[in-house]
């Protein structure tokens, strides 16, 4: 089973930040579905504080990765060289939240907000869940 990427599908720095990992992404290991989708609610069950849209969540068949931890896991399982940047895994985890989280705050302030969900392009269609 393929990870599955859960993120604001509202929010312009998260839609673009699923078409960066969508172009780098050529071994179709991620999947992605908005936080308010059913997709998340059936994966998420158990997590319902998550639905927040306040952090990008990863889920995998072993755990589910929110905030920095969910970005950098995602980062290690693209190609050379974005798994280099592991090397934010150095710092500690509370330090790279409190970073994420004021991104996150200030995310429609700095790079807006769309009326409509995320579509994708047809090319990227099956890899979005419903």
């Amino acid at each position: 089973m393929k990870s599955i990427v859960f993120f604001d599908g509202y929010c312009h720095l998260c839609q673009a930040s699923v078409q960066f990992i969508l172009k780098r992404d050529r071994q179709a290991k991620f999947c992605f579905a908005p936080l308010d989708s059913q997709s998340a609610k059936q994966y998420l069950k158990n997590h319902p504080d998550l639905y927040s849209c306040q952090t990008l969540v990863l889920w995998t068949p072993q755990q589910i990765y929110t905030q920095s931890q969910a970005a950098l896991e995602i980062l290690s399982e693209l190609p050379w060289p974005w798994p280099l940047l592991q090397i934010g895994y150095l710092f500690p985890r509370c330090l790279r939240d409190k970073i994420y989280r004021w991104i996150s705050k200030n995310r429609y302030l700095w790079f807006g907000k769309s009326q409509e969900c995320f579509l994708p392009k047809k090319e990227w269609q099956d890899r979005f869940l419903n």
